[in-house]
C-alpha cells in the first residue's frame, strides 16, 4: 500500500519567489546594520547608543518607550542613557506632562551627532536613488502592507 506524501492543508507551502525575497530582505537589513554600527564606531557610539541617540533626537522620551521601541529592555536603555548622558550627548529632564517621568533628550550637540550619522548612512540612500519616486513610493506601501499598516492607496 503506497503512502502520500502531500503537504497537509494547514501547513503553508513556501514557493522559491517568497524564499528569495526573504533572503534580499535579510540580505538589506544585514547591509544596513553593517553601515550602521560602522558609522557609529565613527562616531565613537555604539550601536545600541546610535540607535538610541537617534530617537530621542527627533522626539524625546521616557526609557520605557524607547526600549519597546527598540524590543529590550528598560535597564538596558538606562544604562545607554547614562553613557550618552556622560559624553554630554543626552541629558535627562521630567515630562512636562507627569513630572514623576523623566524623559531622555537628546542636547544640542547629541542632536548635530545624530544628524551626522544619519547623514553618513549611504547604503540606504544609494540603492533607492536608483529607484524612481513611484517605484519608492510601491516599495514603502508594500513595506508598510508587510508590516500591517495602514496604507493609502
Amino acid at each position: 500500500m503506497a503512502t502520500s506524501h502531500t503537504t497537509p492543508p494547514s501547513t503553508p507551502r513556501v514557493d522559491p519567489l517568497t524564499l528569495e525575497v526573504v533572503e534580499l530582505i535579510g540580505t538589506v537589513v544585514a547591509r544596513y546594520y553593517d553601515e550602521y554600527e560602522h558609522a557609529a564606531a565613527e562616531h565613537s557610539l555604539t550601536g545600541a547608543q546610535a540607535r538610541v541617540l537617534g530617537l530621542i533626537s527627533l522626539d524625546p522620551a521616557p526609557m520605557r518607550k524607547i526600549a519597546r521601541k527598540l524590543k529590550c529592555e528598560p535597564s538596558n536603555i538606562t544604562g545607554i542613557v547614562d553613557r550618552l548622558e556622560g559624553r554630554g550627548l543626552v541629558e535627562r529632564r521630567p515630562d512636562p506632562a507627569d513630572r514623576r517621568v523623566k524623559l531622555a533628550a537628546a542636547t544640542d550637540e547629541g542632536r548635530q551627532t545624530a544628524k551626522a550619522l544619519r547623514e553618513s548612512l549611504d547604503f540606504a540612500r544609494e540603492p533607492l536613488g536608483r529607484l524612481s519616486e513611484a517605484e519608492r513610493t510601491m516599495l514603502r506601501d508594500l513595506l508598510k502592507r508587510m508590516l500591517g499598516e495602514d496604507v493609502e492607496l
